[in-house]
């Protein structure tokens, strides 16, 4: 057994087992000496970790004793297969080789925890994937301990994300959508206090962090820069079995096998469950040649692929026919039914509408972590004049009736608006109203003097301090406010399509909901299809990671796709669609990602409000410029991954350069 008092062991290269998509299969190899093949020999400084060798893949399949050399004190902390982190440039690597950009809605959009989807979800799915391939392997039972190495941004920020609580709660057997997010912390705790580790939620290991997880923020695998590796050891410290999987964003996982399949990209856990459409998409995209004979549809290929905007654009032209249909129709494809889809979407928005809820009405004053940061959510949600939610607004403020009562079904206009105003009585003293059912009838007191900063007697006078009026963009700012408060604090929350941005499109899907839309559950569709499409292009075109691309992968992503969503919603042509997606990236090219301590907290938090504020004057602009425009949508995403590559791997989530430096902890932040 690994021991914090030994050296580490020379063990043999191991075989590496692609455990998501590859039959996972033992380590074959045996130490042959008790001096070299058996971690737990020999003595090194206190407090130095301890790992196995690199494991390589080897092409034979029979068990050999295969006698190695130690390694040299020198070459211990050497990674055969790990860069320095400046020198991986290359963005969205793993997607190029995919022959189309389809995937489904439902992986783009999945329910997980916070705060992270690269940092939090991805782990923690990756550690139960982990889990499953040795207990089908009956490898579980043979495990005394395991170790946990993380590279680049995960090793970099995964303290501030939650990295090791997600890794080590996957690898007990739980997943991002259905934790009890209120028990993370003290399971998270019990694990660190007991040293002891349950795997698969049945098989006790011991386990110590400062032994057996490995930070290498120095460091990347080539794949990714967001790469983990597992390796559990027998009873003897033989190496069992190893991995590597890379979180790429939005939660989703691969390794060495599924980076070069075609859509391979899924978050289902259980394969076993998981739609064969989802597996096999080994197909070409390529239209059949005017004039030569139809060709026959593969049955596992989805009914419109699509590679570009371009080409996304010619089916809708083709076929006459939204975005929003051509990503339901092949939604359908990997095996949902109508009620299926439906169901999914409404529980998406579900989720997210009850996270703005969370946010609005949270009774803790602060965010977690050392930057003590004030929450304000609640407090800017009850100083807006109407609130939407019950029970949550002061008394003196009027609340925004059901409207179920209405024929149209639209939301009811808050109370005060719309309506024609009493007269006032003429005997009343002048500034006093007699209503007092809406909040407008109360005795307004006489105004205090108002205090002007600034010279009075100066030519270029001083303005009286005012407040603007702007109630629905008010709302909009809010509810992504409150959806990323709600993540920062480890909430339940909806990927989309990444958590770090999770709040741009809530925000602008509810602020339509309640603001704009005549049927609520029509809107809520054709936009999260239609948000789905952008997000494909995406995903396959550049990338959604912060850890490739900066922030721009991140919020700027999501307020592309809140901007062809809103169009959408707004009756836009697929062209203006699309156009709205573009204005929505181009002007947040070259965004960074510097989170102060490593907390998705500051600048994210704000960010995702201008983000949504950003998407909806995008659409606008797009659907008054009648499709008149310079750039497309594909050569905006193929702006943005020259741009990622060409980023200092210092604002790539890494907290290492910007307002991570420059801001001293902690923070002083005013009441808002």
């Amino acid at each position: 057994m690994l021991s914090a008092t030994r050296t580490r062991a020379c063990l043999p290269h191991a075989r590496r087992v692609v455990a998501s998509h590859l039959p996972l299969r033992p380590h074959p190899f045996r130490a042959p000496t008790a001096d070299s093949g058996r971690a737990g020999t020999g003595a090194r400084t206190a407090g130095t970790r301890c790992f196995a060798s690199t494991p390589r893949r080897r092409d034979d399949a029979e068990p050999k004793d295969v006698a190695k050399r130690p390694k040299r004190e020198e070459e211990e902390d050497e990674d055969e297969d790990a860069i320095p982190a400046e020198d991986l440039n290359s963005v969205g690597s793993h997607e190029q080789q995919h022959e189309h950009a389809v995937i489904s809605t439902f992986d783009l959009f999945s329910i997980g925890v916070g705060p992270s989807s690269s940092h939090t979800v991805g782990p923690m799915r990756a550690g139960k994937i982990f889990i499953g391939d040795l207990e089908a392997l009956g490898l579980l039972e043979k495990v005394k301990t395991i170790k946990i190495t993380l590279y680049g941004s995960l090793a970099a920020t995964g303290k501030g994300h939650h990295t090791p609580q997600a890794i080590l709660l996957g690898l007990e057997g739980s997943d991002p959508e259905t934790i009890d997010t209120g028990t993370i912390p003290s399971r998270y705790a019990a694990i660190l206090e007991t040293k002891s580790l349950l795997l698969g939620g049945r098989h006790h290991i011991t386990y110590d962090m400062d032994r057996d997880m490995v930070w290498r923020w120095d460091q990347v695998l080539r794949t990714h820069p967001n790469g983990m590796r597992f390796s559990v050891f027998g009873e003897d410290g033989d190496l069992l079995a190893t991995n590597e999987y890379y979180s790429v964003g939005g939660g989703f996982v691969v390794n060495e096998k599924t980076k070069v399949d075609e859509n391979l990209f899924y978050k289902g856990v259980d394969k076993s469950v998981v739609h064969g459409a989802r597996l096999h998409q080994t197909h070409s995209s390529e239209p059949a040649e005017s004039g030569g004979p139809p060709q026959v549809r593969d049955p596992i290929q989805p009914p419109y692929p699509f590679v570009s905007g371009d080409s996304l654009l010619a089916l809708t032209k083709k076929h006459n026919m939204t975005i929003a249909q051509i990503v339901y129709d092949n939604e359908l494809h990997f095996g949902y039914s109508h009620e299926d889809i439906h169901e999914k979407l409404m529980r998406i928005w579900s989720v997210m509408d009850d996270c703005i809820r969370t946010g609005v009405s949270s009774a803790e004053e602060k965010l977690p972590g050392r930057l003590g940061l004030r929450r304000r959510a609640p407090m800017l949600y009850r100083r807006l004049m109407r609130g939407f939610y019950p029970g949550l607004v002061s008394p003196h403020l009027p609340q925004i009736g059901s409207g179920e009562s209405e024929p149209s079904r639209r939301i009811g206009a808050p109370d005060g608006f719309g309506r024609k105003e009493k007269e006032p009585d003429s005997s009343a003293p002048w500034g006093a109203e007699t209503d007092g059912g809406n909040g407008f009838g109360r005795k307004i007191a006489a105004s205090r003097p108002t205090r002007v900063i600034g010279a009075l007697e100066h030519p270029v006078t001083p303005m009286p301090p005012r407040k603007t009026m702007i109630p629905a963009m008010d709302f909009l700012s809010c509810y992504a406010i409150a959806v990323n408060e709600v993540n920062a604090s480890g909430g339940r929350i909806v990927t989309s399509p990444t958590n770090g941005a999770a709040g741009v499109i809530p925000a602008v899907l509810k602020y339509i909901v309640e603001f704009v839309s005549d049927d609520p559950e029509r809107s809520v569709v054709t936009f999260l299809l239609t948000a789905a499409a952008v997000g494909m292009l995406f995903k396959r075109g550049s990338t959604i990671s912060a850890a490739e691309g900066g922030c721009q992968a991140e919020v700027g992503v999501a307020c592309s796709m809140a901007s062809a969503g809103f169009a959408a919603c707004m009756g836009a042509s697929p062209e203006t669609v699309l156009q709205a997606a573009e204005i929505g990236i181009e002007h947040n090219l070259g965004l960074t990602c510097d989170p102060i301590d490593g907390l998705v907290q500051v600048p994210c938090i704000e960010r995702n409000s201008l983000g949504a504020v950003k998407a909806v004057t995008a659409a606008q602009l797009a659907m008054a410029s009648e499709n008149v425009y310079s750039v497309t949508l594909d050569e905006a995403i193929e702006a943005m991954r020259l741009t990622a590559a060409d980023m200092s791997v210092k604002y790539k989530e890494t907290s290492l350069s910007g307002l991570a430096r420059t801001v001293k902890i902690p923070l002083t932040v005013p009441a808002c």
